[in-house]
């Protein structure tokens, strides 16, 4: 049979790319969208604004003026207490508290806005510990629960969109988190922890074995998780090792609760103010 006419093999396999990129934006959006649209909503009610996009750009400013996501400080304002009308500020009694060290990175001294680079330098620290070049950070999802993924790096497109979001089983971060543990996954092939679809996930990948650190606060709660995946299978960690990833654990969740406690914090008090000066008005994003 003539091949005459018929496009090479490569452009076949540049569009069947090109497809699923788009299917995994779409999900990405689909994921955000209902998020940031009840953020809009409660903010145009609160403060009387024109229009949905009035209350997206009030989102804006509070977003790039504290340096935090639209995601993150949507999901939270979704989920903190309504400020009282009667109070000029969101949160009149709060107490603010110092900035904690971190010993691994000096990421947080280039300003209080500095989660990103933190989140990074918590990966990079853990991939150094656990030698390997795979690994990703998941923090606690208010709104839906479970965790997501907020930084990762030598991880698959598939692989991200798959553990965009995780539930509270059938995968070894889920089981950390629970378990407020580091949980060593041997044998990705044969580890039970995890259900088929997320083990093919992983497989595919090119992940064999993986480590999960919890991310945790003074008191014990876990904020998030910090993976290793490695193109082999294990033995285990050593001592030296989990003594170390203890420590950035301990550290970094520390430092995430008073990111949380205090920038985003003022990002949102902020926006309070911002929007009562701003009630009834129209504004554009900038």
């Amino acid at each position: 049979m003539s091949t005459a006419g018929r496009p090479p093999a490569a452009d076949d396999d540049g569009e069947l790319e090109r497809l699923r990129a788009e299917v995994r934006d779409l999900r990405a959006r689909a994921r955000v969208y209902p998020l940031i649209s009840q953020a809009q909503g409660m903010l145009q009610e609160r403060y009387a604004l024109a229009d949905a996009e009035s209350a997206f750009a009030l989102l804006q400013r509070a977003s790039q003026r504290y340096n935090i996501k639209l995601r993150t400080l949507a999901n939270v304002l979704v989920t903190a207490p309504r400020p009282d009308n009667r109070e000029r500020l969101w949160f009149p009694r709060r107490a603010r508290q110092p900035q904690p060290e971190l010993t691994f990175t000096r990421a947080h001294e280039s300003g209080s806005g500095s989660r990103g680079a933190v989140l990074k330098a918590v990966l990079s620290r853990t991939l150094t510990v656990t030698d390997t070049s795979m690994g990703n950070v998941q923090l606690a999802d208010r709104a839906r629960g479970g965790l997501r993924i907020e930084e990762h790096t030598g991880l698959t497109p598939d692989f991200v969109d798959f553990f965009a979001h995780v539930g509270e089983d059938g995968t070894s971060c889920a089981q950390a988190a629970r378990d407020v543990a580091q949980v060593t996954v041997r044998d990705v092939e044969s580890d039970p922890v995890f259900t088929e679809p997320a083990r093919h996930a992983i497989l595919a990948a090119g992940s064999r074995a993986c480590h999960s650190v919890p991310l945790t606060t003074a008191s014990g709660l876990c904020v998030g998780m910090v993976s290793a995946h490695m193109d082999r299978t294990l033995r285990g960690l050593t001592a030296t090792q989990t003594k170390a990833l203890d420590v950035v654990g301990a550290e970094a969740g520390r430092w995430l609760a008073w990111h949380d406690r205090t920038v985003v914090m003022d990002a949102l008090e902020y926006l309070h103010a911002l929007g009562r000066a701003r009630r009834g008005a129209r504004l554009r994003r900038s």
